[in-house]
């Protein structure tokens, strides 16, 4: 059996401690391994870990102590006021609430600890039991190791599937470890108790957009400026409508920005083309296009691939190509990278919003549903069954766990439901199939959506998995010396965004109009009137070619096979030729994603 990582592999984590004599024990056995230790109020250790000296602030006043570990501008004076605030864990709500950027948020209360991260997962948490007491990371490999916990393969077959399912999407491959549902928070008791208390809930999207523009203007603005105040320099990518926007932000900011531009190999793509018209309106921002035959192809370095992730990531297939960016901003200097992730999810949003608005008002959900079914294109009847269909998430699921192997739906098939139903790939094994259809099946008995409003669950969702991914490529990027910054994955983001009223963030009648409007006057005109996004299927297929023998070597003594999970013969066939258009790419990089991760814990393992 395979065995977990050692936490000396890992550049970067922390561990959370309860106020406990036994925790203390655990602080000492992993002194050899932390770089850092702070102690809670009653002299315990409480932090422990290996984090740069810029991510973490505390304050403390009294019996109370309160630390921010991430992308922030708050100041120890500032902790310190709000800990004078706090008398139970549950105060620590108006802190949690207050914060801008991307965070872990602690606290040491009287001797019970509080500790969060954030509502997509781009700052996950993890928990075990380790010997008395309940312990958190936000790494899962981290508390794999402290326990010497081997590979659950049940939950590893799950990560066969091509897109994130809720509850189980994220969930740790380690058998003794599990998530912290992001919209909650933990709470550790010194007597080894623990509990998980849900203190986010998504806002109602009842803000007209004449208000909800130059909010989320004013909560962009503050997150960029998080990142960038008082940086001479700051690089960002520059393609879409969203990093388009970052950019411009960046630039207000006086210093000098460098922006990057992919130069895709697709005769259709125009990023370069619109990046051009967007910095001639600064005299601040110095343009690098890299053209496109510089660029890795997807897949690039599969077989050498060594980055220490402590789950499966479809990062994995991409990491030469997104970092040859983030590589090239970091030798010129640059500390921190700011990149659109995360705006799609938000502003393009979900048409499954129809569902909802169809009950409030009939005539524009079905206005709204022609003008999408016309994009589409989507089937008038179909469209209608989707839109008036009343079965339960719970029930979706089980659906779901049936249908595990089932044709894939038609590509003209509407997306007005709970989600797209996954399918494990052809070259899953039965044994795969089963593992991943009795968790489904399990989980489907008391599984709660997101929201009740299927729009908003499945945007966040679709957040709380790429956000996974960009987590990953953060990792990949701090090897190299550069932070990476989603500033779309930001609470205070999120929340802006989603509390506009649905039918007129999403709309079949304009490219994402939110940002349209919360940008104007930041990024030029000519520059908000773009209804294109370069999407880069071209790049996928390429890679595919160009790399089609390391993928028929890596399944040479494949890891995945030696589990019983996929069939090596079958997978190598489908990558001599160009996949089908009933196999989605991420499919195959999920699967690809899960022999390399294998391949690089087998070399990092820690003799049990």
């Amino acid at each position: 059996m395979l065995g977990s990582a050692s936490s000396q592999d890992v550049p970067s984590w922390f561990l959370v401690l309860p106020d406990a004599a036994s925790a203390a024990r655990l602080a000492n056995r992993l002194r050899g391994r932390a770089t850092h230790q702070i102690p809670h109020p009653s002299g315990r250790p409480w932090l422990v870990g290996s984090w740069s000296d810029d991510e973490l602030v505390s304050g403390q006043a009294g019996q109370v102590k309160l630390a921010v570990l991430g992308q922030h501008a708050v100041t120890p004076a500032q902790l310190c006021t709000a800990a004078g605030a706090t008398r139970t864990v549950a105060d620590v709500d108006r802190v949690a609430r207050s914060l801008v950027g991307s965070t872990h948020l602690a606290a040491s209360v009287g001797g019970q600890v509080r500790v969060q991260g954030s509502i997509t997962g781009l700052r996950t948490l993890f928990q075990a039991l380790v010997g008395e007491v309940t312990v958190a990371a936000d790494r899962a490999d981290v508390l794999a190791s402290i326990l010497d916990a081997e590979l659950d393969e049940q939950r590893f077959a799950l990560y066969l599937l091509g897109s994130s399912l809720y509850p189980l999407g994220g969930q740790p491959v380690w058998r003794g470890v599990s998530g912290v549902p992001n919209d909650h928070y933990l709470v550790l008791d010194s007597d080894g108790g623990h509990r998980s208390v849900r203190w986010w809930i998504p806002p109602e999207p009842v803000v007209p957009m004449a208000e909800g523009a130059p909010a989320l203007r004013e909560t962009l603005l503050a997150a960029v400026d998080a990142r960038v105040r008082g940086r001479p320099l700051v690089s960002s990518d520059l393609g879409g409508l969203d990093s388009t926007s970052l950019c411009c932000l960046a630039a207000r900011g006086g210093g000098k920005v460098l922006a990057y531009t992919a130069d895709g190999l697709d005769p259709m793509a125009d990023d370069v083309v619109w990046a051009r018209r967007t910095v001639a309106a600064f005299t601040n921002v110095e343009h690098q296009v890299i053209p496109g035959d510089r660029l890795p192809m997807v897949y690039d370095g599969v077989l050498e691939a060594d980055d220490r992730l402590d789950e499966p990531s479809a990062a994995t297939v991409h990491h030469t190509r997104y970092l040859s960016i983030a590589e090239a901003a970091a030798s010129s200097g640059s500390p921190l990278h700011l990149t659109g992730f995360g705006g799609d999810e938000l502003l393009a949003g979900s048409p499954a919003h129809l569902h909802a608005l169809v009950r409030t008002n009939p005539r524009l959900a079905l206005r709204n549903a022609r003008g999408f079914a016309t994009q589409r294109p989507w089937p008038y009847r179909e469209t209608l069954r989707q839109l008036f269909a009343t079965g339960s998430y719970g029930a979706w699921l089980t659906q779901v766990a049936e249908q595990l192997t089932a044709p894939p739906p038609p590509p003209e098939t509407p997306s007005l439901g709970w989600g797209t139903p996954p399918r494990m790939p052809p070259w899953a094994t039965s044994t795969a199939v089963e593992a991943a259809r009795e968790l489904i099946a399990t989980a489907a008995r008391d599984a709660e959506p997101l929201s009740e409003r299927r729009g908003q669950h499945v945007e966040l969702e679709a957040m709380r998995a790429t956000s996974r991914i960009v987590r990953h490529f953060a990792q990949m990027a701090a090897r190299i010396g550069i932070t990476l910054a989603a500033p779309y994955y930001d609470d205070r983001v999120i929340e802006a965004g989603l509390a506009v009223r649905a039918q007129e963030r999403v709309t079949p009648w304009q490219y994402k109009p939110l940002i349209v409007e919360a940008m104007r006057g930041i990024v030029p005109e000519e520059s908000l009137t773009r209804q294109t996004k370069d999407e880069g299927s071209y790049e996928v297929e390429a890679g595919l070619r160009e790399h089609r023998g390391d993928l028929l070597a890596l399944w040479q003594d494949s890891r995945l096979a030696r589990l019983g999970l996929i069939d090596a013969d079958a997978l190598r066939e489908v990558c001599t030729r160009p996949l089908p258009p009933s196999l989605p790419f991420d499919t195959l990089f999920q699967t690809v994603a899960c022999e390399v991760w294998l391949r690089a814990l087998e070399r990092s393992a820690v003799p049990s």
